[in-house]
């Protein structure tokens, strides 16, 4: 579980703690220094990193060839960079990370929720979370690629049903490996209670 003070401090304001506490579980590490690298939809296999050195050496070699995750929210190293020497090491920075990685988070909630068209309801929101959880995993939502797509704006009124239920998605996702196919994402949320009526409303859509 993350810290409450680390989050006060440095996640994006607009995301309830509980939102972040679930995001980081589902989509990120519990290792500031955690690498992951996939090329064509498969893991390579890293060494581990024990200082932030090793860290960015392996971000750095990697890099502009794979996809890179960095730290705590598994963050996608090479976001905003346009040449690989401007890769920071506060990609392994625990706040800067937890910064980054919310601050994007939002982004991708907002992005999924426009698709939905905003709905003010709260019942909706494990979805839209659940669908914005498999954005970030795959980088892409509906055809947009959701890290280089342009922030819709509008607040994320609506978090407090999924934040209600924490507890109960701790106990279902909390054995959880990090997952990045739809099939993983979708026996996740089925096995979550209060999700299913939405499944099967929404699972007509295109």
């Amino acid at each position: 579980m993350l810290d409450a003070a680390l989050i006060k401090e440095c996640a994006d304001p607009s995301l309830k703690p509980a939102i972040i506490e679930q995001f980081v579980m589902a989509a990120g590490s519990p290792d500031p220094l955690a690498v992951t690298v996939k090329s064509g939809g498969r893991l390579i296999l890293v060494p581990k990193a024990a200082s932030t050195e090793e860290a960015m050496a392996i971000v750095r070699q990697y890099a502009g060839q794979a996809v890179v995750r960095v730290g705590l929210t598994q963050f996608p190293a090479g976001v905003g960079v346009k040449e690989l020497v401007d890769l920071e090491p506060d990609l392994v920075d625990a706040c800067q990370n937890l910064r980054k990685g919310t601050a994007m988070f939002a982004k991708v909630l907002r992005i999924v929720a426009k698709w939905y068209g905003n709905p003010p309801s709260k019942d909706v929101f494990p979805q839209i979370f659940e669908d914005a959880i498999y954005a970030w995993k795959t980088g892409e939502f509906e055809g947009v690629s959701v890290f280089q797509a342009e922030d819709p704006g509008g607040g994320l009124g609506n978090q407090k049903e999924l934040q209600a239920d924490k507890s109960e998605a701790d106990t279902v996702d909390g054995g959880v490996p990090l997952q990045t196919d739809a099939e993983s994402v979708d026996e996740k949320t089925i096995g979550a209670t209060g999700i299913r009526v939405n499944l099967s409303r929404i699972g007509g859509q295109p």
